[in-house]
């Protein structure tokens, strides 16, 4: 790694406590390894002290954004479920078309939907799905940066508890640090209460996190009271899950005493808002989790519950709904809004000192955004143009640990036509659908 110099750029701020907003200028960032530097006076800095200069022309600079929660090798069906409720998008497509899975599918799934992230400025993803090592791979060759959970479910046995463990020890730390591991429970209706525990156990033996679904319903929360006398949140204090690092997928579900019991844990929430809507779904109360002080962050999901791996669509999905959902106009302001998509969003994925900010000691996970479209002009606001207005191929440059990735819209570390050659060639196998041989039964 060397040294690189950001000049000439508008730098976005986010408060840590998400509430101010700005854009500074006059500034130069330098960044030395996979880290920032320092932030000096535009012009201060030596130029021949660095290996590579990038003149941002009056460009946003701003934290890679982060996606909390994903299923990224989805891609590969994306559009094979569309139209219906959770119940037949579980029963009727998405598990049925998981037995046409090979691992190697994980590879070049997980490949394209890491190049639509980065070309849409997401430069970390929390995922959870099968074949992990498979998809550890594809990081490693993006350059992306993951927390990666190999998926499991309880009708698998406890001894796939410890068959994701050793994934855990393996990985945790691979791609010179940019890939973290974490254990990955499907969901407390797929995993029984042993299972469930077995998963905290290994967690905390490991030193790590859980990354979870729990209560993505109202109607699941409703089940689970009527079959284990608790809500999903309550089994997972239960079982221990909650005394680890938890990322609690959707929990659009929870109760007011849920999100009281929470208060208590080391949890953060992933919002997935674009889902939520595709599939008739309630929305997550985002607004009471913040007023609790429970970290919240963006999420797309899977391709094939949200079509896009694009955060910037949820990011106004999030804001929007939540201004509705509280008839309220003021609800879910500008400011909150982008520190959910920065600083929200680096303490739900757990890295809250080195992500989500423009600072130094930061790791160096930077895009650049273009502003000059006629979709943003007249530019009297540029923190309500991000929120509301930007489209991906806005974003023109992305750096992930100090590396340049993107520049200009040109990838760098991935073949993008060899990916969507390997992924086309293998639609008609991936597409069969047998809805009798499905890997799981929603219920």
């Amino acid at each position: 790694m060397g040294r690189l110099l950001i000049t000439n750029a508008r730098i976005l701020d986010v408060s840590e406590n998400g509430d101010s907003v700005a854009v500074r200028t006059g500034q130069d960032v330098l960044i030395d390894g996979n880290r920032i530097e320092a932030l000096l006076p535009e012009g201060t800095a030596d130029r021949s002290q660095f290996d590579s200069v990038i003149d941002a022309g009056g460009m946003l600079l701003m934290p890679g954004l982060i996606n909390c929660h994903a299923h990224v090798p989805m891609v590969l069906w994306r559009g094979l479920a569309e139209d219906v409720s959770i119940e037949r998008w579980f029963n009727d497509y998405m598990w049925p078309l998981e037995n046409n899975l090979q691992p190697e599918d994980v590879y070049w799934g997980m490949l394209l939907g890491l190049i639509e992230q980065i070309e849409a400025g997401v430069t970390s993803v929390a995922d959870h799905y099968f074949h992990m090592q498979l998809a550890a791979q594809a990081v490693e060759k993006s350059g992306a940066r993951a927390l990666l959970g190999y998926a499991m479910f309880g009708s698998q046995g406890l001894a796939m508890v410890e068959e994701t463990a050793r994934f855990v020890q393996e990985y945790q730390g691979a791609a010179n640090g940019r890939i973290r591991t974490i254990m990955a429970p499907h969901a407390p209706y797929t995993c029984d209460d042993d299972f469930l525990r077995a998963s905290a156990q290994a967690a905390k033996r490991l030193g790590v996190g859980i990354h979870i679904h729990v209560s993505e319903t109202t109607d699941q929360t409703v089940a689970s009271l009527a079959r284990r006398g608790m809500t999903p949140v309550q089994v997972l204090e239960r079982t221990g899950v909650l005394d680890v690092p938890t990322i609690l997928a959707h929990v659009c579900g929870a109760t007011p005493d849920d999100i009281r019991l929470l208060e208590r844990y080391p949890v953060g929430i992933a919002h997935a808002v674009k889902t939520y809507l595709k599939l008739g779904q309630d929305t997550a109360p985002v607004v009471e989790f913040l007023a609790a002080g429970l970290p919240v962050g963006l999420a797309s999901d899977g391709a094939v519950s949200n079509s896009t791996l694009n955060l910037w669509e949820p990011l106004r999905l999030m804001a929007l709904t939540q201004k509705q959902r509280a008839r309220m106009g003021e609800a879910m302001p500008i400011a909150q809004a982008l520190h959910i998509a920065t600083r929200g969003s680096a303490r739900v994925y757990g890295m809250p000192d080195e992500l989500g900010a423009v600072a130094p000691g930061y790791l160096a996970d930077l895009i650049l955004i273009d502003l000059s479209g006629a979709h943003h002009q007249p530019l009297h606001n540029i923190p309500a143009s991000l929120v509301y207005n930007l489209q991906p191929g806005d974003v023109r440059t992305v750096i992930i640990d100090g590396q340049v990735v993107m520049r200009d819209r040109q990838l760098l570390t991935i073949d993008r036509d060899e990916v969507i050659a390997q992924v086309v060639s293998r639609m008609e196998r991936l597409s069969y659908l047998d809805p009798a041989k499905r890997i799981q039964t929603y219920a």
